[in-house]
């Protein structure tokens, strides 16, 4: 089929007019440049029924302005626009690669490492499989630039509070770092808004964990809006502990059952570890407050008749490993643990594994920001973590009573 009978002769006669028009023009490049911008505009009209300004019952929202976007196709660079919609989104799929922001940043930071002369073996493989070894500084820099700003931005957003409970973490990662690798932490914490939704409500890279490291984070959440803190989930951290007593004042903290059974074990024989953890286990698995107290004044003392050593761990932790019980039972499960941020840590933790030697602490950022904003922007979206009447009452403490369990356990 002819040319003249691909495209209609009006458009024609328009690309033909801007090329005299134009005395230094790369002809196919604009050519390209303008088609594809039409097939854009094509496909948002069909998206929104309705073509720019025409009236039809069919129309389901209106355009909103437009976002630039280059794409890099073997004419060379094309500048085109994505427009934006007052409602919902467009994105053309079938002209540009999405790419998450997480994928985009592990590419950042392997290119980065590989452009700066400072990649492992197994990066060198990475960047070999990726096509990257003619990757260029400039490229690399306006990737990172992009990410950086975006994580930057979501790392300081505003905490819009009460977050009534707030998970803390963290995890070592290693960076090189005047002329030698060195071990750094990256904290995470992760709170429950007064919606019943999970956000990550920022992380840090330090040195260490240390006392001062933790109380210089949990400081720059207060000062971004955290407040409402009524339980705090963690490991048994002694940094960590100081620092959120003196920041986070009149909390509550939650000690990690799942890290204070692995504790616990280190105290008895091997042979005896699966029947203690069974015992400790138990205290959790019982229906009331009441019931859990008991039960663990049980176990304290069948435990001192044999392992003196694990029941005193165990009678010094038990109000700790307890605090859950002053909360609504549908919680139960999601607050006794450290587990629903440690997910999301190791995660992390694969991808940091990928890398293998970070080039610099911005890298780490970059990367772990990246892959928590994108996780956050799913809760948002997504099923609550606890619904709406039960975070009501932790949100109104004095509705909560425990006279009808304290029944039940008669």
């Amino acid at each position: 089929m002819a040319s003249t009978d691909q495209l209609p002769h009006e458009v024609l006669e328009f690309l033909l007019e801007s090329v005299k028009q134009t005395d230094d023009v790369d002809v196919l490049r604009e050519t390209a440049q303008w088609l594809i911008q039409q097939l854009i505009e094509a496909d948002v009209s069909q998206q929104i029924g309705a073509k720019p300004y025409e009236r039809t019952e069919e129309r389901k929202t209106h355009r909103n302005g437009s976002r630039p976007r280059t794409l890099e196709t073997r004419l060379g660079e094309l500048e085109i626009k994505i427009p934006k919609l007052r409602e919902g989104t467009y994105y053309p799929d079938w002209l540009l690669q999405r790419k998450r922001p997480a994928e985009r940043a592990l590419l950042g930071v392997v290119m980065e490492a590989y452009v700066n002369g400072v990649s492992t073996r197994k990066m060198q493989r990475i960047v070999q499989e990726l096509g990257l070894e003619k990757m260029d500084k400039s490229k690399v820099s306006r990737i990172n630039k992009e990410l950086d700003e975006r994580v930057r931005k979501f790392l300081g957003r505003p905490l819009q509070g009460p977050y009534p409970y707030v998970w803390l973490d963290a995890t070592d990662t290693k960076v090189r770092e005047d002329g030698r690798v060195q071990s750094t932490a990256l904290v995470t914490a992760m709170g429950v808004n007064e919606d019943g939704r999970r956000e990550i409500l920022g992380i840090s890279i330090g040195s260490s964990e240390t006392e001062s490291a933790w109380k210089q984070f949990l400081r720059q959440l207060v000062d971004r809006g955290l407040s409402g803190v009524q339980l705090v989930i963690s490991d048994a951290h002694k940094g960590l502990k100081k620092a959120m007593r003196q920041v986070l004042t009149g909390t509550t903290w939650q000690r990690c059952k799942v890290h204070f059974q692995r504790n616990i074990a280190d105290h008895v024989p091997n042979s005896a570890e699966d029947r203690v953890n069974d015992m400790v286990r138990s205290v959790f698995e019982q229906p009331t407050p009441k019931h859990c107290r008991v039960q663990m004044d049980w176990v304290i003392d069948d435990l001192r008749e044999e392992f003196t050593k694990a029941a005193n761990i165990l009678e010094e932790a038990a109000e700790d490993l307890l605090a859950f019980t002053n909360f609504p039972k549908e919680h139960w499960k999601r607050i006794w643990s450290n587990n629903p941020l440690e997910r999301q840590i190791r995660e992390i933790k694969r991808r940091f594994d990928v890398v293998g030697i970070f080039p610099n602490r911005k890298a780490v950022t970059r990367l772990g920001g990246a892959m928590l904003m994108e996780r956050n922007d799913e809760w948002m979206t997504g099923r609550r973590y606890f619904s709406q009447k039960s975070i009501a009452q932790v949100l109104a403490p004095q509705s909560r009573s425990a006279e009808p369990d304290d029944k039940a356990a008669n």
